[in-house]
């Protein structure tokens, strides 16, 4: 071919595969490179040579600590306590805040402003001390522990913490017939069951997603810890001299809490072999490296997507509920409002279980949220027994310091099994409505949602009556 000739298709094909060819295998070349290079960097990070010293590598030094079997069941009980004494401690300044706004600033000033507009008694009972009351009350309880509990935990798992947690909780939930990234969801129920519910969105198998959900309420929430505490306080702790009274108060509480996590072993058990029968999935659990938390963005996220989020499901079933409390409080049949109906009704039942019909009542209206059980209590007893000079008025709920909250249980016929079983049965019962509610929107199924809902309230009623009959023959026998 001259020089002047121009190349023929064929000469432009050649030249073409010859091109293609080359850089085909240039970028073989440089993807085994890259392949090669990657395994030898891993390889050098995970193989120790005897003939050469290892380098210091700060993620292992760590893992070794926090994944050990002597270490690092310790030091998760210890880093959770710690978070969850800050949530509790902490929250108890800004709850009193809000509850000195919203309660004592405000609510006056709504009903004053109620009676200067000329609202019928029934109105501003039904829309002040009703509907503001109960919503006031989910605020200022629930707001402040979410708001604490949520960025520590985020922070903990922007750190890399939590899949080591799911690590070495992982044997553990696969024995249960349970997936072990179950224990990451476990453990955001202790701030939220709804936000628990949320969380199991990390497991891709449906059948252990719904065991997942369906034993989150075992976790207990930042609305049952109030409860949990209290009673402890004036029941239990009065067993002991004073100096060990905070001790054995905070045994009390924290077994019951060991409990539902018991409880969640067993039932994920359970359901795995009986309506979940299934083989447990495997998943390949990649530990991240640490890295520092990004706090701001953290308290943004957690403030936003997650405390935000759940409050306000709690406030759109708090409002009917205030609504529902005052009404059977203030509607009269005969010669007894609707609440003294229900609560005769309820007692023999209540009294055979270990609880009585003000528990088993408060515990019907109050389902929206476990935040308002013990105010709710406090009303209902003080309207049973006919109390005076105690509280606001027939279903205004109230708190009052420890001292007058046992006095007043104890004139609505509280004992010290009474006291326990509420621990109890705080701990094993329905989910709030939030939480029903977000396991319906998360499943779409009314099924799954009537088990999650009914299971622990069935598992309630049987742990509460065993109890009470065992205390009841150890009494006989005494």
């Amino acid at each position: 071919m001259s020089k002047s000739s121009k190349p023929t298709s064929e000469d432009i094909l050649a030249q073409a595969n010859t091109l293609r060819w080359d850089l085909g295998r240039e970028f073989h070349q440089r993807l085994v490179e890259t392949v090669y290079g990657e395994a030898a960097r891993l390889a050098d990070r995970a193989v120790t040579r005897p003939e050469k010293k290892p380098r210091f590598d700060f993620d292992r030094t760590i893992d070794r600590i926090v994944t050990s079997r002597i270490f690092g069941f310790p030091i998760m009980f210890l880093l959770f306590a710690l978070v969850f004494w800050l949530t509790i401690a902490g929250a108890n300044v800004p709850s009193r805040w809000l509850s000195i706004l919203l309660l004592e600033k405000v609510y006056p000033l709504l009903h004053a402003a109620a009676t200067g507009i000329g609202f019928p008694w029934w109105l501003t009972g039904l829309l002040v001390d009703g509907i503001y009351l109960a919503t006031a009350w989910v605020v200022s309880v629930m707001l402040p522990p979410m708001a604490i509990f949520f960025p520590l935990f985020t922070l903990l798992e922007d750190f890399g913490y939590l899949p080591r947690v799911a690590f070495n909780l992982d044997n553990l939930f696969k024995r249960s017939g349970a997936h072990g990234k179950q224990a990451l969801s476990m453990m955001m129920g202790f701030g939220c069951n709804a936000a628990g519910m949320v969380a199991t969105r990390i497991i891709d198998s449906p059948r252990e997603r719904l065991i997942a959900m369906i034993t989150n309420n075992f976790a207990l929430c930042n609305g049952r810890w109030p409860t949990q505490i209290l009673i402890a306080t004036i029941f239990i702790g009065a067993l002991v001299p004073p100096h060990l009274a905070g001790l054995i108060s905070a045994s009390a509480v924290l077994g019951i809490a060991m409990l539902g996590v018991l409880l969640t072993f067993v039932v994920s058990w359970a359901l795995s072999r009986t309506v979940l029968r299934g083989e447990v999935s495997t998943f390949s659990l990649e530990l991240p490296p640490y890295r520092p938390p990004r706090i701001l963005q953290t308290i943004y996220t957690s403030i936003v997507d997650r405390t935000i989020y759940v409050l306000w499901r709690a406030v759109v079933f708090a409002v009917p509920a205030g609504a529902v409390i005052w009404l059977v409080a203030n509607i009269d049949i005969g010669s007894m409002s609707i609440a003294e109906h229900v609560i005769e009704f309820l007692d023999p039942f209540g009294l055979l279980i270990g609880l009585n019909g003000v528990i088993l009542l408060a515990y019907v209206i109050a389902i929206p949220a476990n935040e308002i059980v013990i105010p709710t209590v406090l009303m209902l007893t003080v309207l049973a027994t006919g109390m005076s000079g105690v509280g606001q008025g027939a279903g205004v709920m109230f708190e009052t310091g420890t001292g007058d909250t046992l006095a007043i249980l104890q004139a609505g016929g509280w004992t010290l099994l009474m006291a326990v079983n509420l621990m109890l049965f705080s701990l094993v019962h329905n989910p709030c409505s939030t939480t029903i509610y977000t396991m319906y929107k998360e499943t779409g199924s009314r099924k799954w949602t009537a088990l999650a809902a009914l299971l622990p309230l069935g598992m309630g009623f049987v742990l509460v009556f065993l109890v009470a009959q065992v205390w009841r023959l150890i009494e006989a026998l005494i």
